[in-house]
Parts: C-alpha cells; structure tokens; sequence
C-alpha cells in the first residue's frame, strides 16, 4: 500500500484550451483570468505581441498564445479570455479560447516532452500530463516571454 500523498507533493495547474488542443501552466505562475479586452498596438512589435492593455494602472503585453505556439493566430472574440500571469518579475497576458480546469496532479504525472525533431517543442512544452483521458502539455512560461526567454 502506497504512504499518502502529502499536499506538498502535489502540483496545481490552469487547463485551458487553444481550438481544440489542451494545455496548462502552474497555477503558481497565474495572477488572474480576464475576459477579452481589446489591445493598443505596439509597432514592430512581433507578430504573436498583440499590444498591451490597462491592467490596474500597469501596462501589460498580450501574446497571442496560438500564434507563439506556430498554432497560427487566434482571432480575438468577446468569448476569448486572458490569463494574466507572471514570469519571474514580467507580467504578462495570454490569449487563449478558454480556461477549463484548475488540477491537482502528482508531480510524477508529468511526464518527459517526446522528442519529435523539433527544438521548439521541447522549449515551449515542459511536459506532457495524461489525466482523465486527456493529454494536457505543459507550457514553459519562460519559453512564452518576447524578450529575456529562451527561445526568440
């Protein structure tokens, strides 16, 4: 019989969807989940930036996460949602299409991102979750960052 799982062991993560794929992020790294709102254009900004907005007084960058994901672009709609989160001391939006769940997950349940011939899957995705019939991959948040990530 296995000794339970203490609570310190386990991780929380936000699901939530692009189209139809899944993903997630730490929860640690979740400051908030906002509806869409609409973003002032920064020029020569890259193309996944898709401005800033008023966050209480705070200018914060909005990725478009499709579009840094090479999912191609979201188009935004009232029905979209940012989550806000925070990289090291960066804040920062991303859009998606919707948060599903909030899960607790053992850290085990992480397994290692399959190597395809692709460097930039292993940067961008941290991991790959199965739970409940799903595949959920684990999104580096410093991979995510214009500037100061790994990937450029």
């Amino acid at each position: 019989m296995a000794a339970p799982r203490a609570a310190s062991d386990l991780r929380e993560v936000v699901a939530f969807r692009i189209g139809s794929q899944e993903f997630c992020l730490d929860i640690r790294a979740v400051r908030e989940i906002r509806s869409w709102s609409p973003t002032t254009v920064l020029p020569h900004a890259p193309s996944y930036v898709m401005g800033v907005i008023n966050l209480r007084g705070a200018v914060v960058p909005i990725i478009n996460l499709a579009e840094r994901l090479a999912l191609g672009p979201l188009q935004p709609e009232a029905r979209h949602v940012i989550i806000i989160t925070v990289v090291d001391t960066q804040v920062l939006g991303l859009l998606v299409d919707a948060v599903s769940d909030i899960l607790t997950v053992p850290p085990s349940a992480v397994q290692a991102t399959p190597r395809v011939g692709s460097e930039a899957t292993q940067t961008f995705v941290r991991g790959v979750i199965a739970i409940e019939q799903r595949m959920l991959r684990l999104i580096d948040m410093e991979a995510v960052l214009p500037t100061g990530g790994r990937a450029s």
